[in-house]
């Protein structure tokens, strides 16, 4: 009987170079359909823009891959984990580990520390990647595919209030006075709440204060009259620091970037429920890779000539994708409030641990 957490290192290389060839085997082949499916109904909405072609078209797959790599990344961790540990249990090959003395943990120790090297690199992957990635294709989703905004930190779809009106914008660039918004519209309201005026303009630059719209379309509501002017300076009480404030996209900020974020929210007194169970998750959600190989070990253990080898791998599939389905329900509780942000983010996790060591104590140990 052994009694180190890790077999040999003759076998605890085998099996990492086994699981870990599967995993990247079953990522590209999500990547490709996922990828494929997904331009079948963007292709014609790239391609309707004038002077757009195959250059845009790989620009979007260069944009929108490194987004599918981060979600379906402990996917494929999980059909790789029941890949591999039903291969060794047909090979008989797990029998033979048990025979040498190996328990139940110590046959998993190398897929579990494969594992966690995973989640790491996805953790690494996000900050780098995915969150640049995420905020130049919103940037260009919310431009309707034209031509990408040079700022990498831009931002989509703003929306601010100035006390009853409204500022909307389609993409804002640039920091401090030299913040810029694209496809601007401004709602004036009367005393009793109702829109009395539209502004639409196709751009907004501060003019401290206020912020001046450039190449003007009102429209009087009342009067049912539309004219255009040259510009026109609303929104007085916007403050850079405010626009800055409401503009916090989690998907598109880095860990320390989105801390910073929330820290500025509390200061002020603004609500960070959402935001911090986002910034939770950008930890806890990585780290789910290192639970796959618990969840799918009910598939490595048990005589393959049983006839239950089948139900095994279902069995291991179904907890695998039911604590993803709890997952995103906790967080979207926890978005909502319904749940502490903490637990929101990391119950799942910690319920899913202890299903998964429960399964495998009971079964083998």
């Amino acid at each position: 009987m052994q009694f180190d957490f890790f077999p040999s290192r003759s076998l605890t290389l085998y099996l990492a170079k086994l699981f870990i060839t599967r995993i990247l085997a079953m990522l590209v082949m999500l990547v490709i359909v996922l990828m494929a499916l997904d331009l079948l109904s963007r292709t014609g909405e790239i391609l309707a823009v004038p002077g757009n072609g195959q250059g845009e078209l790989l620009t979007y797959i260069g944009l929108r891959v490194p987004q599918l790599i981060a979600r379906f990344l402990p996917y494929s961790v999980l059909l790789a984990t029941l890949i591999t540990l039903v291969t060794l249990n047909q090979n008989s090959e797990v029998v033979a580990m048990k025979a040498a003395g190996l328990s139940a943990h110590q046959v998993l120790a190398p897929l579990l520390l494969t594992a966690a090297l995973v989640s790491v690199a996805n953790f690494a992957f996000n900050e780098r990647v995915v969150t640049r990635a995420t905020a130049t294709l919103k940037a260009w989703q919310a431009n309707d595919y034209g031509p990408i905004p040079a700022d990498p930190g831009v931002r989509s779809n703003v929306y601010l209030t100035d006390g009853a009106n409204i500022l909307t914008a389609t993409t804002l660039t640039g920091k401090g006075s030299n913040t810029r918004m694209e496809g601007v519209t401004w709602y004036s309201r009367d005393p009793n709440g109702m829109i009395s005026e539209q502004l639409r303009a196709e751009s907004a630059s501060f003019a401290n204060p206020g912020w001046k719209l450039s190449n003007v379309e009102q429209f009087d509501v009342s009067a049912a009259d539309t004219r255009t002017v040259e510009s026109l300076v609303v929104g007085k009480g916007l403050t850079i620091a405010q626009i800055e404030m409401e503009s916090v996209d989690p998907e598109t900020q880095d860990f320390f970037e989105l801390s910073r974020s929330i820290d500025a929210y509390e200061a002020i007194g603004r609500r960070t429920t959402e935001l911090r169970a986002k910034w939770w998750h950008k930890i806890s959600g990585p780290l789910s890779a290192f639970l796959m190989p618990l969840l799918g070990a009910v598939a490595a253990f048990g005589l393959a000539r049983s006839g239950q080898l089948f139900v095994r791998a279902i069995i291991g599939m179904a907890l695998g994708f039911a604590y993803f389905v709890v997952d995103n329900a906790a967080l979207a509780m926890g978005s909502f409030g319904g749940y502490p942000p903490l637990l929101a983010a990391w119950a799942p996790f910690f319920l899913f641990l202890l299903i998964g060591e429960t399964v495998l104590i009971r079964t083998e140990e």
